[in-house]
């Protein structure tokens, strides 16, 4: 017998601190007592919008003003399917949170540090919201470092202020590309690269291939990228690591980084690329129906600027992975 599919709205709403707003569900209901984002059903023959302004009307008080698609999830449980369409308030009116920590219906409410989600007690369904939620949608891919001849030294400082500036300009997630270093140059840079990345408060990826270089002390602090070689090639989750992310091509690919309980993916290439002339591209149509059957934050990549990034979120992506759209970006 076919299971029933309800498809709920949910909402990441969030303040101008990095807070999100969680909810708890009443105990006497499915996975009750669990800490949830607000929302809920959407009637028979309502928008998807329209039951999102009206589920935080209910529920909040709020009216929920200025709202994007964020993630959409299909999954089952033993007695329901459901599908929850995620999106992220980021301007609403009125106060949430009323006296006692309260929401409009007497449910606990409470504001939560992005970063500290995960430490909460959510239903099953709800885990790829939390990581949609505290990733950003920009994953800035560095340049690769030139090992060559007697500048090198030279090319690593202009390396390093270009990670900086990054930075700087509020760039939260950060993969390091190092091939054509030897293994002592490749180490510096990492070692300086995650100092920077510690002052800002952001997130480091190393590509799989270089995490031998690591100390274990420098794992808690630093994510991997799998190629899509490795990702191939793996039967667990590696373990340590801050975050784990992986490259993915296909339907396939992503469905194994699901099974492992990856953090998020890379889904490419979208467009023509420089590096990759003559390739094979999905297309923002293909992409987006790829994007669809993903229960994981994708984050398109391939011919990327930052003109696309509207484009890819409004495709179902997180955001947009790129090398030069960051390295224009002034």
């Amino acid at each position: 017998m076919t299971k029933k599919t309800i498809h709920v709205v949910a909402a990441v709403i969030c303040d101008e601190n990095g807070n999100v707003l969680i909810a708890k569900r009443p105990k006497d209901v499915h996975q009750g007592g669990l800490w949830e984002f607000p929302g809920g059903k959407v009637e028979p023959g309502e928008q998807v919008t329209q039951a999102l302004v009206r589920e935080l009307q209910e529920e909040l008080a709020i009216t929920a003003t200025e709202y994007r698609s964020l993630i959409q999830i299909h999954h089952d449980y033993p007695d329901k399917s459901v599908f929850l369409d995620v999106w992220k308030v980021t301007q609403f009116m009125g106060e949430p949170v009323g006296s006692g920590g309260l929401g409009a219906e007497g449910q606990p409410v409470q504001w939560v540090p992005s970063t500290e989600l995960h430490h909460w007690a959510f239903p099953a369904a709800n885990a790829a919201i939390v990581k949609a939620a505290q990733l950003p949608s920009d994953y800035v891919i560095t340049p690769d470092v030139s090992g060559a001849a007697d500048d090198t030294e030279e090319e690593m400082d202009t390396f390093l202020r270009y990670v900086e500036s990054v930075l700087s300009r509020g760039y939260r997630l950060l993969q390091l590309r190092t091939k054509s270093l030897d293994q002592g140059q490749q180490k510096v840079v990492i070692s300086k690269t995650l100092t920077l990345c510690r002052q800002f408060n952001a997130a480091l990826m190393i590509n799989s291939d270089l995490c031998y270089l690591l100390s274990d002390k420098d794992e808690l602090d630093v994510g991997v990228h799998l190629t899509g070689k490795a990702l191939d090639e793996l039967n667990d989750k590696p373990s340590g690591y801050r975050l784990v992310a992986a490259s993915c091509h296909s339907v396939n690919d992503i469905r194994k980084a699901e099974q492992l309980g990856l953090d998020f993916v890379t889904l490419s290439p979208v467009l023509n690329t420089s590096s990759h002339p003559g390739a094979k591209t999905l297309g923002w149509l293909a992409f987006s129906e790829v994007v669809k059957q993903a229960c994981i934050p994708v984050y398109a990549l391939g011919g990327m600027s930052g003109e696309y990034k509207g484009r890819a979120i409004d495709s179902g992506a997180q955001g947009i992975a790129s090398i030069s759209a960051y390295s224009s970006d002034h």
